[in-house]
């Protein structure tokens, strides 16, 4: 039988080995006894050792909090409230129940426009022994920050004597943002008086002038602000908000960096600057700005918007949708955050939802043509089409309506059965050619408006508008003059009172006369209204050369403006400079897309000007798949095909488009060229001699020399 080793070993030897075993057993045993032990004692000494860190950490500190709150009212009288802020915090932590740490921290969070965190602070240094008459006006502020002006006012009014310069000017933010105009102007002219030389309040003057539509007054005050402080991170930022309205984008983003290189973390700084830098085309960096001012303030709404509206633009509208989203639902409810809400559900074919956001857009903002038109698409989508074409008969009513405003409408009667109505929409849409613009029609009875003006301040444009519109639509436009120059006496810093009277001699046909007046508002503000309307009374005056110095100076400023650069391109090509236009429609098909015709046609005629003709044809046959029916665009693809060497084809072409739009002096004269080139004289010199008598027609010498030759 096999035995097993055990068995085997001698007895002495059993003995021995488990002698042995056990002797290591117990080593074995001290030594992990040790590190037990040991681990106990290095464990005890790190928790030792971070309470000890722990009490160095949090003990009081007053010397350093003092220092601390030096070096932050220091930044603050520097214009630096980040900073400020920065160092405030840290003489609160060095000494948590010092309440004059409290306070220089509640200031600092005020003017960074923190006004939970400013109150959270200010309780806090009044549970910390600070005397709490001290915080009255501070109190105001921060209450007022949080959207409460009627207990900002009540808190203000409590604020001792030495604090009544600081309480003088939130009275003058709170009646103004509860609507009391006057009160607000008078408080803000009495802190002038008490404090001449102080910036901070010319910069409320300013603001407040500025929001109330005295736009010359806010830039005067505005001026004197940074004359007296030349680093104060308000005033700045409010000079770069006027220079934006006064001269374009690109002349106020030096004062928006002057403005960061004082604060680089002011978050309104951020938010002005980047928005700039957006609508001059700087996109990326944008971008980059958007997120400096999201690291200042996370999850900030108009750092957020912007990004939106930036991924709107490179049509990634999944982005967009999340990022309004995110904003919140005060960004989603101002006219910026309504329209892009309603464009983007418009996209995504939630009408319904689209319908409700444009709708509450122009209720509030009536004269909003972009608005008026998406709100009718949308209600044209969702079956609503009457109410779609109630939406637009203002805007086509006008003789310059534009093409897709008189294509919505011509689809709604369309819907409704009404073809012959749809019909003649259609023919306008497709006619290249438009009348001038008119008023939008008073609303009501020329008595009615009568009595609203006289019961109204004689200064308030509110009434007179409506009444000088009736005046019009009755015929009495001598009388709607004298309106219109009376309203801009009484209001001599509002670029609208100015273009009231300029709007008026236009539709006197006096256009010299109105030039003045568009200039005395483009001097104000020099936006896009008011350079088209300048351009258009020089242009209709004589004055060529001068509109397109003005023309040249508004796109220098704004780059990227979409009416601009297709005004700049027309003239261009008229002036033979077919690359510069080329380069101007470029630049628009670049923001617009390939689905606008009438662009396309344009690129055709400039390429095949610049002696392109492959280019041009392509455009050209772009352009006639999206609108055959479009007179200039079968104009633009006859002519190319013309200047490509198929005259026979384009003839054919340019008769179509003659036939659709006999008015047009240029298509006729394209279609005499034609026929010059076929030698088909006479056909050629009728078409010359026709276009000679359309009034309007630039190329008269050239149509003359031409019948001059074929006779």
């Amino acid at each position: 039988m096999t035995s097993s080793p055990e068995t085997t070993r001698p007895s002495g030897a059993r003995r021995s080995w488990r002698s042995g075993n056990s002797r290591a057993t117990g080593k074995r045993r001290v030594n992990l006894r040790r590190i037990v032990v040991f681990a106990l004692c290095l464990g005890a000494f790190g928790v030792a050792l971070l309470a000890f860190r722990s009490v160095v950490a949090n003990r009081v500190d007053p010397e350093a909090a003092r220092t601390a709150v030096a070096r932050s009212q220091a930044y603050l009288k520097a214009s630096n409230a980040s900073a400020a802020r920065s160092q405030a915090f840290t003489a609160v932590r060095a000494d948590p129940q010092w309440g004059e740490a409290h306070l220089a921290l509640a200031r600092a969070n005020l003017a960074l426009d923190e006004g939970i965190a400013a109150e959270a602070s200010l309780r806090r240094a009044v549970d910390n022994g600070v005397d709490p008459k001290r915080t009255h006006a501070l109190m105001a502020h921060a209450i007022l920050l949080q959207g409460d002006p009627r207990r900002a006012l009540v808190e203000a009014g409590k604020a001792p004597e030495a604090d009544r310069l600081y309480a003088l000017r939130v009275r003058t933010r709170a009646y103004a943002a509860g609507g009391n105009l006057a009160a607000a102007q008078q408080a803000a002219l009495a802190a002038i008086r008490l404090a001449p030389n102080d910036a901070d309040a010319w910069t409320d003057l300013g603001r407040f002038r500025l929001n109330a539509g005295d736009v010359v007054g806010a830039i005067e005050a505005a001026g004197k602000a940074t004359a007296l402080d030349m680093g104060n991170t308000d005033a700045l930022i409010l000079r770069g908000e006027l220079v934006r309205t006064q001269y374009g984008l690109v002349a106020s983003l030096p004062w928006f960096e002057a403005a960061l290189k004082r604060d680089p973390y002011r978050h309104a700084a951020l938010i002005q600057y980047a928005s700039t830098l957006g609508d001059a085309g700087r996109t990326r960096e944008m971008l980059a700005v958007t997120r400096r001012a999201m690291e200042v303030r996370p999850r900030s709404p108009q750092a957020l918007y912007l990004q939106a509206v930036l991924a709107a633009r490179a049509e990634q509208f999944g982005l967009a949708r999340d990022l309004l989203q995110r904003a919140g639902s005060g960004i989603a409810s101002l006219p910026g955050g309504l329209l892009l809400g309603g464009t983007l559900d418009l996209e995504e074919g939630s009408y319904e939802r689209a319908v409700e956001k444009l709708r509450n857009l122009v209720n509030a903002q009536p004269m909003n043509l972009t608005a008026r038109k998406l709100l009718a698409t949308a209600l044209l989508r969702s079956d609503a089409s009457k109410n779609g074409i109630e939406l637009l008969l203002p805007v086509v009513a006008r003789g310059d309506a534009d093409a897709y405003a008189l294509t919505l409408a011509a689809r709604g009667y369309e819907r409704i059965g009404q073809r012959d109505v749809a019909a003649r929409y259609f023919d306008r849409a497709a006619s290249p050619a438009r009348d001038g613009s008119a008023w939008f029609s008073a609303d009501d009875a020329l008595p009615m408006l009568t009595a609203a003006a006289q019961k109204a301040p004689a200064d308030d444009p509110r009434a007179a508008i409506p009444l000088i519109r009736g005046l019009i639509d009755g015929g009495d436009k001598a009388g709607a003059l004298v309106r219109a120059q009376d309203i801009a006496s009484r209001n001599p810093g509002a670029p609208a009172a100015h273009t009231l009277v300029g709007d008026t001699l236009m539709l006197l046909k006096r256009p010299g006369d109105a030039v003045r007046a568009y200039k005395d508002a483009a001097s104000i503000r020099f936006d896009e209204a008011a350079m088209l309307r300048l351009v258009e009374a020089l242009d209709r005056s004589g004055q060529r050369q001068e509109a397109s110095t003005t023309l040249a100076l508004f796109l220098s400023q704004n780059p990227l403006n979409l009416a601009a650069l297709r005004l700049s391109a027309s003239w261009q090509a008229a002036a033979g400079d077919y690359d510069a236009a080329i380069d101007s429609l470029e630049a628009v098909r670049l923001r617009v897309g390939n689905r606008d015709a009438a662009l396309l046609a344009e690129l055709a005629l400039a390429y095949a000007g610049a002696g392109e003709p492959e280019r041009a044809a392509r455009y050209a046959e772009a352009a006639y798949h999206l609108a055959p029916s479009n007179p200039a665009v079968a104009g633009a693809m006859g002519w190319t095909l013309a200047e490509s060497g198929d005259t026979e084809g384009g003839i054919e072409l340019l008769q179509k488009a003659v036939a659709l739009a006999p008015r047009h002096p240029m298509l006729r004269w394209q279609l005499a060229q034609a026929y010059a080139e076929a030698g088909r004289g006479a056909d050629a010199k009728a078409q010359a001699q026709a276009a000679i008598a359309i009034p309007g027609f630039a190329d008269r010498r050239a149509a003359e020399a031409l019948i001059a030759k074929l006779a």
